[in-house]
């Protein structure tokens, strides 16, 4: 009988983190991007996706409008449906945390990085 070995890929790596995004287990998720990149395997804008969706639904926004720099210096393009996720992330925030002003509620939003 033949042994097969299977060797992870972006493809294996991308299904696992979607699997985290879903169970909201964000920190595993970004442990999972930064493997990837540890085995020289670029992580897509699918992988970057679901962290970003994971840290969102955990309402880690920071985390993930940090993921989101992180795509566009990887220059990955970065997708309507990222940018939302953050936009609700950091609502959800807004609505439990003490009011901001104004002034940085503003400073949050043109941060965000759109692509062209």
């Amino acid at each position: 009988m033949c042994e097969a070995t299977l060797e992870p890929n972006a493809i294996s790596y991308s299904a696992v983190i979607s699997s985290c995004e879903k169970c909201e287990q964000w920190q595993r998720a970004l442990s999972l991007l930064s493997e990837m990149w540890e085995a020289t395997l670029e992580p897509n804008a699918i992988s970057y996706s679901a962290v970003i969706s994971a840290c969102g639904k955990c309402e880690q926004w920071q985390r993930a409008l940090a993921l989101l720099s992180e795509m566009r210096e990887a220059t990955l393009e970065t997708d309507v449906m990222c940018i939302t996720i953050l936009v609700v992330a950091r609502a959800r925030h807004a609505s439990s945390a003490p009011a901001a002003p104004d002034r940085q509620r503003s400073a949050v939003v043109r941060r965000l990085p759109i692509a062209p």
